[in-house]
């Protein structure tokens, strides 16, 4: 049987991370997306936060998915160093949570036209992918809407022109579905060669309402089956933002959270893949 790993974001969860591992343990998942904890956002977690939980990780026999960082949620005004600046810190972060794994963005639009956010856009994603490089980190770069990657086709193409092993996909349907895209039919095949990961959430063509898994217009079971088709092995992390979704993410507490990974479970159940 196909396995994949199962996780999630924890503070979709609750602030308290004792309470993110409870509720990801019960729904059968061994791994921590993390974003954030105590309220307080990843990149600015002090020595005593970064100790605390990794001893309750470790405690919990849980591992890190991703350190899900808010890398390119800024705007290209910011020099190009500063980005770079703050992959530093993230890097540091995953070395420390044992995760090869940073999420981040292609900045935001505000406005502009993305034709003319190309250029600089790119500038940046290649300075903070050698560094990557050079730490051996993977970078994961997250389809936000309003963002410059946040179409199949612009997706593709910083991917492509940036061309390192160490930039990389994190797959979100419903973010898609919110930029006018059909998920699978756009843009499958196209980012298929590039895809280390998957969050999942769904959402709704008509208002692009956050939806769980398979009860929107994510084309989410095509998807998974034709991961499963063609042998994807990874993460599979829950992102349900169904009480709540803002610029820096989403929130859905732990009811909505369990609905959400038993709507994904009823879906992999069904197509032969297993979540450890």
């Amino acid at each position: 049987m196909t396995a994949w790993l199962l996780s999630g974001f924890g503070d979709e969860i609750d602030a308290d991370p004792v309470v993110q591992l409870s509720v990801l343990e019960a729904l059968g998942a061994r791994h921590l997306e993390l974003r954030g904890a105590w309220g307080t956002g990843v990149l600015a977690f002090d020595d005593q936060r970064r100790a605390a939980l990794r001893k309750l990780l470790d405690e919990r026999g849980f591992g890190v998915s991703a350190l899900a960082s808010p890398l390119g949620k800024v705007s290209l005004e910011l020099p190009v160093e500063a980005e770079v600046t703050r992959l530093g810190t993230a890097i540091e972060l995953a070395r420390f949570f044992s995760t090869r794994y940073i999420r981040m963005f292609s900045f935001y639009q505000e406005g502009r036209d993305p034709a003319g956010m190309r250029d600089e856009v790119l500038v940046r994603l290649r300075a903070m992918a050698d560094l990557a490089e050079r730490e051996d980190i993977v970078l994961l770069h997250e389809n936000e809407k309003d963002i410059y990657g946040d179409t199949p086709d612009r997706v593709v193409d910083l991917i492509e022109s940036v061309g390192s092993d160490h930039l990389r996909v994190a797959w979100d349907a419903a973010n898609f579905v919110q930029v006018g895209a059909r998920p699978f039919t756009d843009a499958y095949a196209r980012l298929r060669p590039y895809l280390d990961y998957l969050q999942i959430k769904d959402a709704l063509a008509a208002d692009g309402r956050v939806v769980a898994a398979g009860e929107g217009d994510g084309e989410v079971v095509e998807t998974l089956t034709a991961l499963r088709d063609d042998g994807y092995e990874g993460f599979i992390s829950l992102e349900p933002h169904l009480s709540a979704a803002h610029a820096t993410g989403g929130f859905s507490g732990p009811a909505a959270f369990g609905r959400a990974a038993r709507a994904l479970r009823g879906i992999t159940d069904q197509l032969g893949v297993g979540l450890a």
